[in-house]
């Protein structure tokens, strides 16, 4: 693994920690992991292998990826205070966070440490036709986790009920009473 792989796997395990602190749900917290999940796609997705078992395997750890976001989104606490929505993760949606991200990491590491045969083994074993197709699926399920975990806070979001405050007097009533 070069540096650049090292520090993408490391920002992606820790940007939950950002959350970790209660704070404003807003642009930002969208921005900085679907940029940096981008990054990696276009890095490092040169294709999507189709032949052989190459999608049962992308598939396979996009449902991974998918199931592990849409539980971290869940295990996020969101709240209105006042105007704003304010989320901070909890354990649970950060462990399963680096769970995930560290997963990857971890397999990368395993993969150039020794594992590469085994892998290779697997892989012929079960008609998976390349390392483009391992490559695709690790990034589609880092990108697929990113993505419904912050669907799902997006909609856990809007579910929230609305902001509540004073309600204004129309003029006319308060008018009336002058009279």
């Amino acid at each position: 693994m070069d540096t650049t792989t090292w520090i993408i796997d490391i920002a992606l395990i820790l940007i939950v920690f950002r959350q970790l602190r209660e704070g404003p749900l807003g642009p930002r917290s969208y921005l900085l992991p679907l940029g940096i999940v981008t990054f990696v796609g276009f890095s490092y997705l040169d294709t999507v292998p189709t032949d052989g078992n190459d999608l049962v395997l992308i598939g396979a750890l996009m449902g991974v990826g998918a199931a592990l976001g849409i539980a971290g989104g869940v295990f996020t606490r969101i709240r209105r205070s006042g105007a704003d929505i304010l989320i901070k993760a909890g354990a649970v949606s950060a462990a399963l966070w680096v769970l995930g991200m560290g997963a990857r990491l971890g397999f990368q590491l395993w993969v150039d440490h020794g594992g590469a045969s085994t892998v290779a083994r697997f892989s012929m074993e079960n008609r998976i036709t390349s390392s483009d197709a391992w490559v695709a699926a690790l990034v589609l399920m880092a990108l697929t986790e990113v993505v419904t975990r912050l669907a799902t806070i997006y909609v856990r979001s809007r579910m929230l009920p609305a902001a509540t405050g004073p309600v204004p007097v129309p003029q006319s009533v308060t008018a009336g009473r002058a009279s």
